[in-house]
């Protein structure tokens, strides 16, 4: 398991992650716009995207040795300046566990459901307030 700090930004992340790759010396290794996304499923709630969000950056990812930092421009949800912890977890079955713990007496934001870069994805706010995402990526 790895706990992974995923910063959220309003419209600034391409140029924060370009800012703290240069001072950490270290390398953004992925990045994805809005408008590059195929179509979710299992997103009640969420809308389209405004027009004008469609080129903020939607997962940015830089690497500095072995450690990992990710962000996002946030559309709606945790605004400009918020921390949420991205939990990498290796098998299905973690993924629903630590999930559903960490739901215990939070509130459900993205139930935990299978998306185009995880065999399971979801997002929720737990009972002390704290934002956490759960991951259990596909491989490339």
């Amino acid at each position: 398991m790895k706990l992974i700090p995923f910063l959220s930004f309003n419209g600034q992340t391409h140029e924060a992650m370009a800012f703290y790759a240069k001072v950490l010396n270290g390398t953004v290794t992925s990045e994805m716009k809005y408008r590059d996304m195929p179509p979710m499923e299992n997103t009640e709630g969420c809308g389209e995207m405004p027009p004008e969000t469609l080129d903020h950056v939607a997962h940015s990812q830089l690497e500095v040795g072995q450690a990992i930092l990710m962000a996002a421009d946030s559309p709606s949800g945790p605004g400009e300046g918020s921390t949420t912890i991205n939990i990498d977890v290796e098998s299905v079955d973690e993924a629903e566990r630590v999930f559903a713990a960490l739901a215990e007496g939070g509130e459900i934001k993205m139930p935990i459901g299978e998306t185009f870069w995880a065999h399971r994805w979801g997002f929720l706010i737990d009972r002390y307030g704290k934002p956490w995402m759960v991951n259990c990526m596909k491989q490339p």
